[in-house]
């Protein structure tokens, strides 16, 4: 069945003006003028096709048609603010979906994940392992972190720099390469081949040879000792990002966590 349209805009000010019994008093409860209210009751008229309002001695008195709506009509916006305040619901929600590969949850995002919910006893995080892009939707998600070179259609920002680094264990290793598959493009034979960079820094720290792979990733590393650098660091088109569709990013909890993982 085909619904009606309904003017919404109209029938706030024919709410406001009967509740006041006056187009300024409404006016001043809605921030506009009085003949902005005015005109809307005239149009709302002119589409009911009755009078809403007569002026009398006394003021502003309602109509039979306008008195037989009207409870209506109030339940009815009773109905609406119920409607708006289960669908903003999800913004108060403390749990978050958020996709992202299982090497770079391992080494980088778990631990800052478990700082954030030390602050909040709520919050809860359901975790998808995934390389590429998911449709949001159909995945549920509320956030996905990528190695790309930019958001796409969505809204992002980006985690540090989009720069590599070539590693190796603490006391050096052989000239060996370790392959990984999003890693920089194979230029001879490797001694391994891994499935992700995480695992790629692992066979390096275990001396089978250099990986190159992202400074964000390794870093943690580096600073313990477990691999060194080798060479200067490597400025690519491609970093981590942080992703969400629109109405994801524009949430509340979606909002803060971003703001925590950028200052980390």
């Amino acid at each position: 069945m085909k619904r009606t349209h309904l003017p919404l805009n109209g029938l706030r000010v024919l709410d406001a003006a009967a509740r006041h019994l006056s187009f300024t008093r409404a006016a001043d409860e809605l921030a506009v003028t009085p003949a902005a209210v005015g005109q809307q009751i005239r149009a709302l008229e002119d589409m009911l096709g009755v009078v809403l309002f007569r002026r009398t001695p006394k003021g502003l008195e309602l109509t039979p048609e306008t008195e037989a709506g009207l409870e209506a009509l109030r339940s009815g916006f009773l109905e609406f603010e119920e409607a708006v305040r289960a669908m903003q619901a999800g913004q108060t929600s403390k749990s978050l979906t958020i996709a992202a590969p299982r090497d770079f949850t391992a080494k980088w995002l778990n631990p800052r994940l478990a700082r954030y919910a030390a602050g909040d006893a709520e919050l809860r995080f359901a975790m998808v392992a995934a390389d590429e892009p998911l449709d949001f939707t159909e995945a549920n998600l509320d956030l996905a972190i990528w190695l790309t070179d930019g958001p796409g259609e969505h809204e992002g920002l980006r985690l540090g720099e989009a720069v590599f680094v070539t590693v190796e264990a603490p006391n050096g290793g052989p000239q060996h390469k370790i392959h990984w598959p999003g890693g920089p493009a194979e230029d001879g034979a490797a001694i391994m081949r891994v499935a992700d960079a995480g695992l790629a820094i692992e066979a390096a720290a275990n001396g089978f040879g250099h990986a190159s792979v992202p400074l964000l990733l390794a870093e943690k590393d580096l600073v313990d000792g477990r691999v060194r650098q080798v060479g200067d660091t490597q400025e690519v088109s491609r970093g981590y990002w942080l992703i969400a569709p629109l109405p994801q990013w524009r949430q509340k909890k979606v909002k803060a966590l971003v703001e925590a993982l950028v200052a980390e």
